[in-house]
């Protein structure tokens, strides 16, 4: 496996210009933004979006909704995450003087430096290769370099500090990027200097946010990497100020923090560190997810993994026994909601109930334990979908719009669930269901065949631009085409993607 940074320049650009570079999310397959890049990257010849835009107080900066956010609820209640499309236009830019020959040296040299300190960094994007996808590979990459790694390390410690960053992303201060690739005091002397790389990555971000300098968009792997240039940084500021015995191991994985030690105190002394350095770019720990363990094999893994390796192996092989499993589950998910572990949990159960051919007679309790599970841990969906439609296939058809509708109108209910609903859609509007779907959702829009809107492009004085940007062309097929209960295949994408949440 390569790094991304470790790409040259022109094959960084290629790779970055991927759909699923643009927007890491595990969309139904009739979902693609391949076409809005492409056309966007066309009309702009080449050229900054600042070129396309209409004079102050009419640009992108002086506007909301330049980018579109999805919200993804996290525990069906009033915890979410959101994720940004960021504009296409600013997206390609971006991409562009990241990419250039010059600025992608001084990146790779800078993370180069910045990275050969105290914290072992071990998250850095990585680059698929052949038919691999990119969080397929991200995946592999966490299981070697940090978990693996974080057991290794129990040879030669004895207790085990770990934290991690609160909002990471959303709390990110964008002046920092400078900060990180020249320093501090370099920056600051530079700060009015609009030709610098550092700068104008600093600028197009704010542009993109309506001039906010706290956060940086998520869902995207070139923010991935701005963010991992900034902890690089907050890094080398940990090295600065720790000192004497090597006496501890730190590992990172994004803004995750394992220290490894041989006393309480010694942990204790680092984590101060790690948060002082980090209040300096904007960041604070999480004292809720802060944890000491004294057995550094069990604190590696994490405790839904451990709870999730227990069910692993659930054995839906008889109609009578599903009931039992998926109230197992709905357990795990109420003490774990939205882990990787529930979702691969899930996906194991879609699995397996696929295959499922008698009607079992609890059918409408096992949708309705199903529906709960969504609802305490919405980001399993993708799969509770597929487990949905099964069951529901295996009811009389008579009875079958009714159940759905039902179950439209819980998860309906659900706070922040834009991502949820865009799935929702995908199986309520199946070959075979056909049901009229209804969402305040803008991408449900889009594919409903409404107007709808994602980015604001009010700003843009360029027709050919707007016309590139037609949300239409985010649906490149029909969900009425697709089968009404998901094929294995279909639901790849999420697979990859719950191993990495």
């Amino acid at each position: 496996m390569k790094r991304i940074i470790d790409l040259d320049a022109a094959a960084a650009k290629a790779y970055l210009e991927k759909p699923e570079c643009y927007f890491r999310s595990d969309f139904p397959p009739y979902i693609s933004f391949e076409a809005i890049l492409k056309d966007t990257s066309a009309a702009m010849g080449g050229q900054a979006y600042t070129t396309f835009q209409k004079a102050k107080p009419e640009r992108a900066v002086d506007m909301a909704g330049v980018n579109y956010e999805l919200l993804s609820t996290k525990d069906g209640r009033f915890a979410w995450r959101p994720f940004e499309l960021i504009h296409p236009a600013i997206y390609i830019t971006l991409v562009q003087i990241i990419c250039e020959k010059a600025n992608w040296k001084l990146l790779q040299d800078r993370l180069q430096e910045l990275q050969a300190g105290a914290v072992e960094c071990t998250s850095f994007p990585m680059a698929s290769e052949g038919d691999d996808k990119h969080d397929a590979v991200q995946v592999r990459n966490w299981w070697l370099r940090y978990e693996q790694r974080s057991l290794e390390l129990s040879l030669e410690y004895t207790h085990l500090l770990k934290t991690d960053v609160t909002n990471c992303y959303g709390s990110l201060y964008t002046h920092s990027i400078p900060w990180a690739l020249y320093g501090y005091e370099t920056a600051k002397e530079k700060q009015g200097d609009n030709a610098l790389f550092g700068n104008q990555v600093d600028f197009h971000i704010r542009n993109s946010r309506y001039g906010q300098t706290n956060g940086i968009t998520q869902g995207s792997v070139l923010m991935d990497i701005i963010a991992e240039l900034v902890l690089a940084y907050v890094d080398h500021l940990i090295t600065g100020q720790l000192s004497g015995d090597k006496d501890y191991h730190i590992l990172r994985y994004r803004d995750d923090y394992s220290v490894f030690s041989k006393s309480d105190q010694r942990a204790a002394e680092i984590v101060r560190v790690i948060s002082h350095c980090l209040r300096k770019v904007g960041m604070q720990l999480g004292a809720a997810k802060t944890s000491v363990n004294t057995n550094i094999v069990e604190g590696a893994i994490k405790p839904e993994k451990l709870a999730g390796i227990q069910l692993e192996d659930m054995d839906i092989t008889q109609a009578k026994t599903i009931q039992k499993q998926l109230l197992r589950l709905h357990a795990l998910a109420r003490l774990y909601p939205n882990t990787g572990a529930i979702k691969r949990l899930a996906d194991n159960a879609f699995q397996k109930i696929s295959k499922i051919t008698d009607t079992p007679d609890d059918l409408r309790v096992q949708v309705a334990i199903v529906c709960d599970i969504a609802a305490v841990s919405p980001g399993a969906f993708p799969a509770l979908s597929g487990v949905l439609a099964k069951l529901i296939s295996l009811a009389p058809e008579k009875d079958r719009p009714a159940m759905w509708e039902k179950v439209a109108e819980k998860m309906q209910r659900i706070p922040h669930n834009g991502h949820l609903e865009v799935w929702l859609q995908r199986v309520t509007k199946a070959k075979g269901v056909g049901l009229t779907f209804k969402s305040s959702e803008p991408i449900c829009q889009i594919v409903n065949g409404q107007a709808a809107q994602l980015w604001n492009n009010d700003w843009i004085s360029n027709p050919a631009l707007v016309n590139a940007l037609d949300v239409t062309k985010i649906v490149v097929s029909k969900p009425e085409e697709l089968d009404a209960v998901p094929k294995a295949e279909e639901l790849a994408l999420f697979r990859e993607y719950a191993e990495f949440s």
